[in-house]
């Protein structure tokens, strides 16, 4: 796919990994609509990319009716959907069983709704719009959905329990949606960070930062949201990717702590 003139949704796209790939499409001539809920982060991103290039939906998405009518806008607006990357997502910290009691129902399906059902809410909308495009290409595509999991979906630690079913759930969705859109010419893949460097990082203690790059194999150092972003750009562009789960981890193997 040449992303000069298409369009891509990014949810999560006003911080962290989105906002790192909203940059590199732009950059490669795309038009891109964010879906986030921090406005204040969106526009500043828009101010620096420009108002014709970027648009903000103010997006749940875990919620039908939210990401259908922010979908419908962005078609409105820009024409077409060729490209969705799903980056949203939470986290939490609990247990099964602790001294606390059992993991409460409510904090466990918080992290499901937002990670795994948001995931699936936005695919389908956005691949009902890239049904409609006229192929791009000569093998008749239309459009590819990236979707974000973790290496916490294979190898989740303790108190990982609620985001690590989220992220293998987005894994096991992978295969089985590029099957079901290979019709309409919709490729899927997985991209599986290890441990990036957000702004999460930035209030964590040197000593602990340490720690965590010298769990990575090699290169011995946290990702980068702009590397998630290549990997992303490359996805897009090579029209005979599909299907897969790429991890993008420096080689880690997650221990239980």
């Amino acid at each position: 796919m040449d992303l000069a003139g298409k369009v891509a949704i990014v949810t999560g796209g006003a911080s962290g990994l989105g906002r790192a790939t909203v940059e590199a499409y732009v950059a490669k001539g795309a038009k891109v609509a964010i879906f986030d809920m921090n406005e204040a982060n969106a526009n500043e991103v828009i101010g620096n990319l420009g108002a014709d290039n970027v648009g903000f939906w103010n997006v749940n998405v875990a919620d039908e009716s939210s990401v259908k009518e922010a979908v419908d806008g962005v078609v409105a607006k820009f024409g077409a959907v060729h490209i969705c990357n799903n980056f949203a997502g939470i986290g939490s910290a609990c247990k099964t069983l602790s001294k606390k009691g059992v993991h409460p129902m409510d904090d466990y399906m918080k992290v499901i709704n937002v990670n795994l059902v948001g995931t699936f809410n936005v695919s389908r909308f956005a691949a009902e719009k890239m049904a409609d495009n006229d192929p791009i290409n000569s093998d008749g595509g239309r459009g590819v959905i990236i979707n974000t999991a973790s290496i916490a979906g294979m190898e989740g630690q303790v108190g990982q329990l609620a985001y690590s079913a989220s992220k293998g759930g987005v894994i096991g969705m992978t295969l089985p949606m590029a099957r079901d859109l290979a019709s309409y010419g919709v490729r899927v893949n997985t991209i599986v960070p290890g441990l990036i460097h957000t702004p999460l990082f930035e209030t964590i203690p040197e000593q602990a930062y340490k720690s965590l790059e010298n769990s990575v194999c090699y290169p011995r150092r946290l990702g980068q949201p702009s590397e998630i972003a290549h990997l992303s750009v490359f996805i897009a562009e090579n029209d005979y990717l599909n299907g897969e789960c790429i991890r993008l981890d420096g080689a880690i193997r997650m221990q239980p702590r």
